[in-house]
């Protein structure tokens, strides 16, 4: 196994468990403990967790992770969830795509679906997003038109953010915005880690006609740091079976349409 494959699965262990033991962790990965021992040790040098005595824990840093160590986290779902999602927009659409795996999934999935009948090969989906990593992978799509908001560059997700993008944002009217966010509340709203990042999506979210909310089960009924937008601003929230029905029926209540998938 690849040294950044087993940081990731150990960070993914770690994210789920919140805390990691050397000889578990070993088995799991089915490599050595002297091993574990070292990669433990080069990821608490990328500040990405705190060791203890035979393992390590969550560091403060750890909710936060750069998006290349999230992306194996849920994959399954999240591949599901964008599936959904991006047969919720139709051709000829213009939609706001923030960063994120999720987010990234339903890109891909948007760029590689047949266009109707009737296109004529022209620009089938006009695309706005913050996220560098979107549009650079759409860039190449002859069908898709990519429109970059601007801004500083986060390095953990690869977003666009500061007052350059509510220059562009302001200006454009929006079909749709696909939202991944942190944390998704019933009172509470859709919430993420960084403050900068919640005022860039928020831009997104505020041009658009209708917002939609792409988060795994995992999100669901949690807060974060910084409020993108308000429940009542979600019009579709899309996730996976695992959702607590709980919690979907809370959202269901304030006229979110939930889809399971």
């Amino acid at each position: 196994m690849a040294a950044h494959t087993r940081w990731t699965r150990l960070l993914e262990i770690l994210g789920d468990q919140g805390h990691l033991d050397v000889l578990d962790a070993a088995e799991q990965l089915g490599c050595s403990a002297a091993t574990v021992r070292r990669d433990l040790d080069e990821l608490a040098r990328q500040n990405l967790l705190t060791r203890t005595r035979g393992g390590a824990v969550v560091s403060t840093v750890a909710y936060d992770l750069p998006l290349r160590y999230k992306a194996a986290r849920k994959a399954d779902e999240k591949q599901r969830i964008a599936k959904a999602a991006a047969e919720l927009i139709p051709s000829g659409s213009t939609v706001g795509i923030n960063g994120g795996t999720t987010t990234s999934e339903v890109a891909r999935e948007l760029a590689v679906r047949p266009e109707p009948s009737g296109v004529g090969g022209g620009i089938a989906l006009t695309v706005v997003t913050n996220a560098i990593n979107i549009a650079n992978e759409l860039a190449v799509r002859p069908q898709v038109k990519i429109v970059v908001t601007g801004g500083v560059a986060r390095p953990n997700s690869y977003e666009l953010v500061g007052p350059l993008v509510d220059t562009v944002l302001r200006t454009l009217a929006l079909d749709y915005t696909i939202l991944g966010v942190d944390a998704v509340h019933p009172r509470f709203g859709a919430a993420t880690h960084d403050e900068s990042e919640a005022g860039a999506n928020r831009a997104l979210a505020e041009c658009a006609g209708t917002v939609i909310v792409v988060a795994d089960s995992s999100k669901l009924g949690r807060r974060a740091f910084a409020q993108v937008c308000e429940t009542d601003a979600v019009s579709i929230l899309v996730t996976d079976k695992g959702a607590p029905e709980d919690i979907v029926e809370e959202f269901t209540a304030l006229g979110i349409d939930v889809l399971r998938v």
